[in-house]
């Protein structure tokens, strides 16, 4: 199963290396990663593959939140069938 991270905040020093360092705790493999600056604010998206994770999504998802927290960012997962799913009509 495969989901999306997107990663919207002021920029600062590390938010890759957090987020990944809780994809490595989760078991959860980055398969993709884009990221840009647009006026000071960073922006990321990632592919990861949650086919290995070692916790349900709810927990994957309370992680995460702390993480956001902490950095002040926003932070959401979305898994790839509600992509599918706004396709099917």
């Amino acid at each position: 199963m495969k989901a999306v991270i997107t990663v919207v905040g002021k920029d600062t020093v590390g938010v890759i290396a957090k987020v990944s360092a809780v994809c490595a705790e989760l078991n959860i493999n980055v398969e993709d990663v884009t990221q840009s600056i647009m006026q000071n604010m960073f922006c990321m998206i990632m592919l990861v593959n949650l086919s290995r994770c070692t916790q349900d999504m709810d927990a994957v998802r309370a992680r995460f939140a702390a993480i956001a927290d902490e950095m002040g960012m926003e932070l959401h997962i979305t898994r790839e069938e509600v992509f599918d799913a706004m396709h099917h009509i």
